[in-house]
């Protein structure tokens, strides 16, 4: 199952049943685990892990150098992918930039077509890019996020679990989990179907939005709106949103 014109290192580990498409370049310290399929003329490279039953398409780069000025082209990292990914055609996914380190994917998640991760970003499950949705470095994703196409985002924000962004958007802010995004940095509410198909009954959901209003739709400042957040008892899923309020990354979370 791997094509003759495939250029794959001695070093480098293939689990069983992989197929590797032609003028597929598999480099040394790579590890390709049971049951991936990689199509023609992909390119894997640093020190690279796939775990079992990825798909990736033709064209795609996975584990480039990164793409800053100061990095160093010794430097040993990686990237570490889970299980039953869908990585489409010229997708790019760059290593780490620090020794040792790793750029990250969980499990079951679908990079569509021209779609970029840069270098250190953390991407958990289930995630849905569509095409041309570009990630830069050292941004974490959650979980069963959709982010529409060609939509950018700026390095080191926090893109919350069940997040929804609108294609072409430009977002230099942490979207709060639960939440819809557009534009530039601009929140349009709650991912209601989001909501529902992570299974959260109506009384969950209303606690929820209650949240939401107080955080982001008072007239009262961030400040003084986790004060009367912290006054109250909620819900183990409704903290993940008052969590991520409290604890925005280095460029802030957006609001409505």
């Amino acid at each position: 199952m791997i094509h003759p014109t495939a250029i794959i290192h001695p070093n480098a580990t293939i689990g069983s049943n992989v197929s590797i498409g032609a003028f597929t370049i598999i480099d040394a310290d790579v590890h390709i685990g049971d049951d991936c399929t990689i199509d023609p003329h992909v390119w894997i490279s640093g020190q690279t892990t796939l775990g079992k039953k990825n798909f990736v398409g033709f064209g795609s780069h996975i584990g480039g150098d990164p793409q800053d000025t100061s990095f160093d082209k010794s430097t040993r990292s990686g990237v570490l992918i889970g299980d039953n990914n869908t990585i489409r055609e010229h997708v790019t996914i760059h290593r780490s930039t620090s020794e040792g380190g790793l750029t990250t994917v969980g499990d079951n998640n679908m990079f569509m077509i021209n779609s970029h991760l840069a270098h250190d970003v953390q991407v958990g499950d289930s995630n849905n890019l569509a095409n041309g949705v570009l990630v830069a470095g050292h941004i974490q994703i959650g979980n069963f996020c959709f982010l529409g196409g060609g939509a950018g985002f700026h390095q080191f924000i926090k893109i919350g679990d069940y997040a929804i962004c609108q294609g072409n958007a430009a977002i230099t802010k942490d979207i709060p989990p639960y939440c819809m995004a557009h534009g530039q940095n601009k929140l349009a509410g709650l991912n209601v179907i989001g909501l529902r198909r992570a299974g959260l009954n109506g009384e969950l959901r209303k606690e929820i939005k209650s949240a939401y209003n107080l955080l982001f739709k008072s007239d009262l400042s961030m400040t003084d709106a986790l004060t009367q957040a912290d006054q109250r008892t909620w819900e183990a899923p409704t903290l993940l949103l008052i969590n991520a309020a409290k604890n925005p990354s280095r460029k802030g979370i957006m609001m409505a």
